[in-house]
């Protein structure tokens, strides 16, 4: 008697249930007919997936640069000439942890009387300086403040101090001094409340650029 040449699989797949009934043995072949997973699913989960991650990037991304400049509106008038209404600038948060305020820097600071809200103005006074307003001008210590740039001159009458700014204080002022509020009204503030310096006019375009430091170091100094 010859062996059967049958292939043994095919043998396996027709043995009879051994609990007596009619249904075929067929878990081999059920196995290998099993569909795989289709291309398009795969290609589907990994279209989500980058986009998470990206979505994830780019928010850490936007928090880690929130941390060193920060974008601001002006509202107001009290900077003009030289900032106008409307105009956006970006603010260096950085700027006074690896050094000191300097006067004629433009800042923007949390208004003392209201946190909420934030002022954009620029140093007048520092720590230790007597300020004093009289005949139209700043002195500082007793000696004129030099103001060589473009800036709206205080109403005559004018009388202010003389205000001493204390330890981490500074003495502010807007460029439009007949219609800002300012030290002038509120005292120095606290470098506390300095948000950073105003860095960068981005709009409109036809203004962008640096913003200028403006030397305000009295004579003698």
């Amino acid at each position: 008697m010859t062996e059967s040449t049958k292939p043994a699989e095919d043998l396996y797949a027709l043995q009879p249930d051994p609990a007596g009934g009619d249904a075929l043995q067929l878990e081999a072949t059920s196995e290998a007919s099993a569909p795989a997973p289709t291309k398009e699913a795969s290609y589907g989960w990994m279209m989500v997936r980058e986009l998470v991650e990206t979505v994830v990037l780019s928010l850490i991304i936007f928090l880690l640069i929130r941390q060193v400049v920060q974008n601001y509106r002006i509202e107001n008038h009290s900077m003009e000439p030289n900032f106008y209404e409307g105009q956006f600038v970006l603010v260096n948060k950085l700027a006074y942890w690896f050094g000191e305020p300097r006067r004629g820097d433009v800042v923007v600071f949390h208004n003392p009387r209201n946190t909420n809200e934030d002022y954009i103005k620029r140093i007048i006074g520092l720590p230790g300086d007597t300020v004093e307003v009289r005949d139209q001008k700043v002195f500082i210590n007793g000696q004129p403040l030099p103001e060589d740039f473009p800036h709206n001159p205080m109403p005559p009458g004018e009388y202010i101090g003389p205000v001493v700014v204390g330890d981490g204080q500074l003495f502010v002022m807007g460029d439009n001094r007949p219609n800002s509020s300012d030290s002038r009204v509120f005292g120095p503030i606290e470098q506390n409340l300095v948000v950073g310096q105003a860095w960068l006019r981005i709009w409109p375009l036809t203004a962008f650029g640096i913003v200028q430091h403006e030397d305000l170091a009295p004579e003698g100094f």
